[in-house]
């Protein structure tokens, strides 16, 4: 799947050349914008607060908008967003991914935004930025050469003023111990202090790019515990306790991955002797992105986005109009692709997130989409799944429909217990939304 890897960095490269050099930048871009700190509902399908900021809606309201360069970022490159809630005010804060850094904000009760302060990279620029946490602490990880895994304590965001973080004296710890020199993403394993590095470089070495396990029980001093190679180049995964129909593996530590040609399961229990439990591929793929169980209490069914498919014109995604897949993984040795849904629109998805029967889509170009999902154990082919809800936070392409390209929409976090869901757009900056019902 190497080609399919060289033309996906090919076409990022191409959709944001003018984001990161001295070309010029185009009108939408969010050195043009300015900040929105007041509530813009949807109304009759639009949120429209000026004519830079006319977004198509429905069932989803905006409570703010800020745009990377106010959140101090030079390159105004975003990616990833990950939430974090203070277990002891209850307060909820954002980490948004930007191609020089992490910046930090504060949701407010009535959705506004407060600019904290921000962490650079540790080492160069890059498109590519992941995060995730663990009680109050951040773990960062980045494409960037050299970057390691930032191990940043959540704590010392404040009001105080707006910080720019120390990439030495600031960081409770730097996990760079080799193969993770640079990653794409970062795993967090969803009730154990366990992270894992994916998507690493080279591909070549011990780990060939897979799983690689750290064990963060004591932030200050992670310590790497193994890693899984057998099927290599690990994109995306979620790692959790079983507890599902399969009764082998109740009570085992799985990773549902996603290895570019291929939707592979893992049995971690060993972090230092994983092992595969089924490795397949399936009718469609292109590149097996990122996907989800549909309910982590009762794993019968999981969503997964393959990112080239629509870009490439395959399979379900002939008409370039976003496609998820339905597994069914009641036997994890034999997991079933049991159906699709495709979108209305034409766009790439890319992060996908379940929240009670919800998932939450960024699907690039096309923005935000909430699909409900919550009829997949009476129907798995996806006939009854239904779009409630949308916020296309990249209005350029709507009068043709959409397209399947590399901007908008990265990422999404609705885990919020305040309803607030965070979007992080390439190109724009971080939208704080809200569902309308």
């Amino acid at each position: 799947m190497q080609s399919s890897v060289d033309a996906l960095k090919s076409s990022f490269a191409t959709a944001t050349q003018s984001l990161g050099s001295e070309e010029p930048i185009p009108p939408w871009h969010s050195l043009s914008l300015d900040p929105i700190s007041e509530f813009v509902p949807c109304v009759l399908g639009y949120s429209s607060f000026s004519s830079n900021h006319t977004y198509a809606c429905k069932n989803a309201d905006l409570y703010a908008f800020v745009p990377h360069w106010a959140m101090g970022s030079e390159n105004r490159i975003g990616n990833d967003v990950w939430g974090w809630t203070d277990a002891e005010s209850g307060r909820e804060f954002g980490m948004v991914g930007q191609g020089d850094g992490t910046a930090f904000v504060e949701i407010q009760p009535d959705g506004g935004v407060e600019y904290l302060g921000r962490l650079p990279t540790q080492s160069v620029d890059s498109i590519w930025r992941d995060i995730k946490v663990i009680g109050n602490t951040a773990y960062i990880g980045s494409e960037a050469e050299g970057h390691g895994v930032q191990v940043f304590n959540l704590s010392k965001v404040n009001l105080i003023s707006p910080k720019e973080y120390s990439i030495t004296t600031d960081l409770t710890a730097l996990f760079d111990e080799l193969p993770i020199g640079r990653s794409h993403n970062i795993v967090s394993h969803s009730s154990k202090p366990l992270i894992a590095a994916v998507g690493s470089a080279p591909r070549n070495d011990s780990c060939a790019a897979g799983l690689i396990f750290i064990d963060v029980s004591d932030p200050e001093n992670p310590k790497g515990v193994g890693c899984a190679s057998e099927d290599g180049y690990v994109h995306d995964a979620q790692c959790l306790t079983y507890h599902g129909p399969d009764s082998k593996y109740e009570g085992a530590d799985i990773c549902y991955s996603f290895n570019e040609d291929t939707f592979t399961i893992y049995d971690i229990s060993n972090t230092s002797a994983s092992v595969i439990i089924s490795s397949t591929p399936y009718y469609g793929v292109s590149y097996s992105h990122q996907g989800w169980v549909v309910d982590e209490n009762d794993q019968r069914y999981l969503l997964l986005d393959d990112e080239l498919d629509e870009l490439f014109s395959r399979g379900w995604a002939s008409d370039n109009k976003t496609v998820t897949y339905i597994w069914n993984i009641e036997d994890l040795e034999y997991p079933v692709l049991t159906g699709h849904f495709s979108s209305a629109v034409k766009a790439i998805d890319h992060n996908l997130y379940i929240v009670n029967g919800l998932a939450y889509e960024a699907n690039y170009q096309a923005g935000l989409r909430v699909i409900d999902v919550s009829s997949v154990n009476k129907d798995p082919t996806g006939s009854s799944f239904k779009e409630v809800a949308f916020f296309d936070v990249f209005p350029e392409d709507d009068d043709v429909g959409g397209v399947a390209e590399f901007s908008g929409a990265w990422s999404s976090y609705p885990y919020f217990q305040s309803g607030f869901i965070l979007v992080n757009s390439m190109d724009r900056g971080l939208f704080v939304l809200k569902l309308t019902n």
